[in-house]
């Protein structure tokens, strides 16, 4: 039987490598384009088994490509796959009404695809007893005496678990960040609606007569009352959390711009961030996690809020940079980083799957922040999100050569895997 083939369109160089490689260890043939021009040229001759298309590219975007693909009855039975930074069921819906099969994230897991690849049947079903040349983890390949003992039950019971214990991880990390989720957008609301009566006197209706009116008229105005003392609170603990994070950075000696900013290293006062616009306020960014989440989103939210208590006016920009990291497959996220006595020669990519995908994604926390500013300031303070190029380094990469191993590299690209801050 011929090998299935996947077709991967995205305009990332690093996306497109970092799935081939997993698509690649099921034995499915890959081709890959970087435009939907050219993935609807490539479908006038051949005919893949699956697509995985990425929603923002240059030109035609996912979702055009993909009425595009539904609407030729000649490519509407391919299954598509949307490949994407876009996230939340509003996506998701939106992708499935126009026909595609679902939504994988650009932070991908090999999990995430073998079970797409299962329900597509496009590799033979874990349960059947067709993959047998699969060897029992527990069997020690130069011991005589493990072949007996890998036909326990002991032994499937071992993996069984280990199984188990990864399914169970992944839903616990998955029902966590979907509570935050939830979390920070009903706080969202809340304080939305806190604002709105605060500014918008709610309208009381007029009494009739008779003494249920007047208990209406008294409700009413207790609502009024307690929505706009929680609005005051919220006021409160904004200028007193922009007041903490003042002090604190007035302890610190601003660094400069191409060195990694200490972690309070803000600009004490609106005006001095004026007067040295042209200095970079820097953050480090592990590995793997969101250029603008845990401490760096409260950094920049400290620092918007006080630019924005003191009616400074002009340009935040907020510059991301991925750093290129020497990394190794594994089973459960497709890659990390290596080991630090790992010689670089080694590595099964260098690159970042953030790469080109930084500028797309906007969690909510960010997005509901930027609401936020633009609603206080009233438009004044501009904050722009962009993406860096990770050709302009923080510190230059280490010399290639024989005996340069992966901790050395992924030193220098741990410093340029930043986010950067510039006032204008």
């Amino acid at each position: 039987m011929s090998a299935k083939r996947a077709l991967i369109v995205d305009d990332s160089k690093s996306a497109r490598m970092f799935l081939s490689r997993i698509l690649e260890k099921y034995e499915l043939d890959v081709d890959t384009t970087e435009t939907a021009e050219l993935a609807i040229d490539y479908l006038g001759h051949h005919r893949p088994d699956v697509i995985f298309m990425d929603h923002l590219m240059p030109g035609m975007d996912g979702f055009q490509a993909l009425q595009a693909i539904k609407n030729n009855p000649q490519t509407a039975t391919i299954p598509i796959m949307m490949y994407t930074s876009q996230e939340g069921e509003l996506y998701l819906g939106q992708a499935r009404a126009l026909g595609a099969v679902g939504v994988l994230p650009k932070q991908i897991k090999q999990a995430d695809v073998s079970k797409v690849l299962y329900q597509l049947h496009l590799v033979p079903d874990r349960r059947t007893s067709v993959q047998s040349s699969f060897r029992p983890l527990t069997v020690d390949p130069l011991d005589d005496t493990g072949a007996a003992a890998a036909a326990t039950t002991g032994t499937h019971a071992s993996i069984t678990d280990a199984a188990l214990r990864v399914e169970l991880a992944e839903l616990r990390h998955a029902l966590t960040a979907h509570i935050d989720n939830q979390f920070e957008r009903l706080g969202a609301e809340l304080r939305a609606h806190a604002r709105d009566a605060w500014v918008h006197e709610p309208a009381v209706p007029l009494p009739s007569a008779g003494p249920r009116s007047w208990a209406w008229v008294v409700a009413t105005l207790a609502l009024a009352a307690a929505i706009v003392t929680t609005a005051l609170w919220q006021h409160e603990i904004n200028l007193e959390r922009a007041s903490a994070a003042a002090g604190a950075a007035a302890a610190h000696v601003h660094a400069p711009a191409r060195t990694p900013a200490p972690a309070a290293a803000l600009p004490p006062t609106a005006g001095a961030a004026a007067a040295a616009h042209t200095e970079a306020i820097i953050e480090s960014v592990p590995y793997g996690e969101e250029p603008l989440g845990g401490v760096r989103f409260e950094k920049v939210s400290q620092l918007l809020y006080r630019l924005a208590a003191e009616k400074y006016s002009g340009v935040a920009e907020i510059k991301s940079f991925p750093g290129r990291f020497c990394l190794v497959g594994n089973a459960s996220d497709g890659y990390s980083p290596a080991p630090d006595e790992m010689l670089f020669t080694k590595c099964d990519a260098v690159g970042n799957p953030r790469e080109g995908a930084q500028a797309q994604r906007v969690s909510l926390p960010v997005a509901n922040l930027l609401g936020e500013i633009r609603h206080i300031t009233r438009g004044a303070l501009d904050v722009q999100l962009t993406a860096g190029d990770s050709a302009a380094t923080a510190v230059p990469y280490p010399q290639v050569s024989a005996d340069l191993t992966a901790g050395a590299w992924n030193r220098a690209g741990s410093i340029n895997n930043r986010i950067e801050i510039r006032l204008h």
